[in-house]
């Protein structure tokens, strides 16, 4: 039987991937909601989709779809960040399972509530936690759990996507919608940080502003300096003319290659959950809570080592 799906959020710059997923696993979309109206692409993927910019009608649509007895099966969450714990809980109650595009939520309290909209409705939520099904981290994370040395590793991890002045107009510039950096940029890697090297012993903040951040992190298996930023000025000396995104990882000062077999990661991420192997609150929660930290942690730029690539940034003013 066709899984039925439903998508709040399709005209962002993530909704693509997800109706793609969709298309891949063998889903039909049957209705989308977006408040902004640039939604072409879903002429592509599923032109019979209904959709909605209001809401209320988009409700009553799926209302109407339950009360027929053809309620849609799923429902991915694609909105701003900030309203992602109510969108999954409408999911929830429309008797959908829900699909979150990361960050799951911002504030760790909201777990606790999406907890108990899974208990009264006895509906489950997924997160997207794509880097844990990428090839090289599921080769790393064998090979950290296989060594059963006590050592830690010494890991650096840069991340630099550069950003228009668009990107501090809209709600991603935004820390109250977005959550900052942190959540908005680094939640991925924060959460593959973790399911990689284990449960969080220490943290520390070297930076923090609209634009970068930086800081220390000790796991059971690793010392971690990070950095992250979306200033095209900070992209280090060796990235590739013309290239505005620079990503790396190293660990005991080898580069760990992780570029490529991105692209259908969303797809794996779907697959995974019609398996009924998607990831839930449990594997959300410890990124989600660390991303919260950081956001709200007093800078220290003496405790600590600092990611080498920080002295550059400051130099920037």
């Amino acid at each position: 039987m066709t899984p039925t799906f439903a998508l709040v959020g399709a005209a962002g710059y993530i909704a693509p991937r997800h109706m793609r997923a969709i298309k891949d696993t063998g889903g039909k979309l049957l209705a989308a909601y977006d408040p902004n109206d640039s939604v072409g692409v879903i002429d592509s993927l599923f032109p019979a989709a209904s959709f909605f910019t209001h809401f209320e009608l988009f409700d009553e649509y799926l209302a109407g779809l339950r009360q027929a007895g053809n309620g849609v099966d799923y429902i991915g969450v694609c909105s701003p960040n900030f309203m992602h714990r109510a969108h999954i809980s409408h999911a929830l109650r429309c008797g959908a399972t829900a699909i979150c595009e990361k960050p799951l939520v911002l504030d760790p309290a909201d777990l606790d509530q999406l907890e108990m909209v899974e208990k009264e409705t006895g509906q489950q939520l997924n997160t997207i936690l794509q880097l844990r099904l990428h090839p090289s981290i599921i080769a790393l994370r064998q090979k950290v759990q296989s060594d059963t040395s006590t050592q830690k590793y010494d890991v650096d991890l840069g991340y630099f996507t550069s950003r228009g002045s668009w990107y501090h107009s809209s709600w991603k510039g935004m820390p109250q919608h977005s959550g900052g950096i942190a959540s908005n940029i680094g939640i991925h890697f924060f959460d593959m940080l973790n399911y990689v090297f284990g449960g969080l012993e220490e943290m520390v903040v070297h930076h923090r502003d609209e634009n970068a951040a930086a800081g220390y992190l000790e796991f059971s298996r690793a010392r971690v300096r990070w950095i992250l930023s979306i200033d095209r000025a900070h992209l280090p000396s060796c990235t590739p003319e013309g290239q505005t995104t620079y990503r790396s990882i190293t660990m005991g000062g080898e580069e760990i290659e992780f570029s490529g077999g991105f692209t259908d990661l969303h797809t794996a991420s779907y697959q995974g959950v019609l398996n009924g192997q998607g990831f839930g609150l449990a594997e959300a929660r410890p990124s989600v809570e660390l991303a919260s930290r950081i956001r709200t942690a007093p800078i220290t730029p003496n405790k600590g080592e600092a990611h080498p690539d920080l002295g550059h940034i400051l130099a920037q003013g």
